[in-house]
């Protein structure tokens, strides 16, 4: 069943893909102007595909996928996990689409495996910590 954003909001997948747009884009360093006339719509145009508020057409993801350089895949990688598992498929973890992607997150993501496992916990239990004291300041 098609699901348009209602009472839900936008489908699960038009968020998925929409969220590695915007991670794509900045770990290129484009900002939504640049990919807009790269496509030739605006660039609020381009706030709408990445917040999965509008649906992304097949030629349009086409021509993002050429402008960034990667397969047409690439926008869906994650996304078997956040769906119902196949006959051979075992359960798994739902995708988390509840945060934002900032240039900070995604550099955050991807410095994160080059620290060993002892340092990537102490940052996780510095952000944890400055987590509860921001909720804690509110």
């Amino acid at each position: 069943m098609v699901r348009s954003a209602g009472a839900e909001g936008p489908h699960l997948v038009d968020r998925h893909v929409g969220r590695r747009v915007c991670e794509k884009r900045i770990a290129l360093g484009y900002n939504q102007t640049d990919l807009g006339q790269a496509l030739g719509v605006t660039f609020q145009q381009v706030q709408k595909y990445e917040k999965g508020a509008n649906r992304i057409s097949a030629s349009k993801l086409w021509d993002i996928a050429r402008f960034f350089g990667v397969e047409i895949g690439y926008f869906f990688e994650g996304l078997a996990t956040a769906v119902q598992p196949g006959m051979a498929e075992d359960a798994a973890e739902p995708f988390v689409h509840d945060f934002p992607a900032t240039r900070q997150t995604i550099e955050m993501g991807r410095l994160a495996p080059r620290l060993s496992a002892r340092q990537q916990k102490l940052v996780v239990d510095l952000m944890r910590e400055l987590v509860e004291q921001g909720a804690d300041a509110d």
